[in-house]
């Protein structure tokens, strides 16, 4: 049961937010709070490892292997960075949809394995990447601390992290426990494709060849082609085209940028070639999209 105080709370945080295809996003330093009116449509997202517990209405997100739904009450668990299509299926006015996430530290999760009892290692890529459950008490208690938590620099600085390690090591003793020491192994594949995801992520818009993602990774160009298709589901071509894609519309919807500008800063050369793989990816071309959203709101 989730308690009224949590729910009044996110709906006070996201008032007033700006929203992006009807789903409130907002929050900072990996927390952060969703909410919804209605029911959205496929919203498209390379979500990063990261915990959502939804408070209030439902979700379901989709991916190459599968659709995974969840509802109040319950927990989606990523482990690893993926694209995703996500709706919220569950929400009106009178009962909104309301979630909080909070992205995963690998730093801290590698400095906790070492402290853990071993369990049985398990082949990497027979793992799944998302998790749905019933959350645990024990996780629901510290996502409620960090929601509370006073704005105070001090408490910021002393308390949080105290709660996110808290968070951490409940997770690591749960059911998420397997998942997520395979995520942490300090040079297992997911922390070596997770050093490759960063030089993407922040590049995204250069050239960049796949010698030098696998150096980042510390792999053979061969075996880490294989590695980051089994982690992510996509080549690294297909990851840094969505990964453009993605902000470039974020640009055009949101931040009034021209089609032609957004293209070109993202790293497209051709607006012809941005503009198809922009329709492929999200089934309306830049400026049907841009109109669509102008008439909607």
């Amino acid at each position: 049961m989730i308690a009224d105080d949590i729910l009044q709370r996110v709906r006070s945080r996201t008032d007033g937010a700006p929203d992006r295809e009807g789903l409130v996003i907002t929050g900072a330093d990996g927390l952060h709070y969703a909410r919804a009116d209605a029911p959205t449509g496929y919203l498209h997202t390379i979500y990063v490892p990261m915990l959502c517990l939804v408070l209030q209405g439902a979700k379901e997100v989709t991916g190459a292997s599968g659709t995974w739904r969840f509802e109040a009450g319950q927990t989606l668990l990523v482990s690893a960075d993926m694209p995703l299509q996500g709706r919220v299926t569950g929400a009106s006015p009178a009962a909104p949809y309301l979630a909080v996430s909070q992205d995963l530290d690998l730093g801290l999760l590698r400095d906790m394995l070492g402290e853990l009892s071993t369990v049985p290692p398990q082949p990497e890529e027979a793992m799944p990447r998302i998790l749905v459950s019933e959350t645990d008490g024990q996780i629901a208690d510290c996502i409620q601390r960090l929601v509370f938590l006073p704005e105070r620099a001090d408490a910021q600085a002393i308390l949080r992290p105290a709660i996110l390690k808290e968070l951490h090591y409940w997770l690591l003793h749960g059911r998420h426990g397997a998942l997520l020491r395979r995520l942490a192994r300090p040079e297992g594949h997911a922390q070596r494709i997770a050093r490759a995801v960063a030089v993407l992520r922040t590049e995204f818009a250069r050239p960049l060849p796949v010698r030098r993602l696998a150096e980042a990774a510390g792999m053979s160009a061969s075996a880490f082609h294989h590695h980051f298709k089994a982690a992510t589901t996509l080549t690294p071509l297909q990851f840094q085209k969505q990964l453009r894609l993605i902000e470039a519309r974020h640009r055009i919807l949101a931040g009034g940028h021209a089609v032609s500008a957004a293209a070109f800063d993202v790293g497209y050369e051709s607006v012809s070639q941005f503009s198809r793989d922009y329709s492929r990816m999200f089934g309306a071309s830049p400026r049907r999209d841009l109109t669509a959203r102008r008439e909607a709101a």
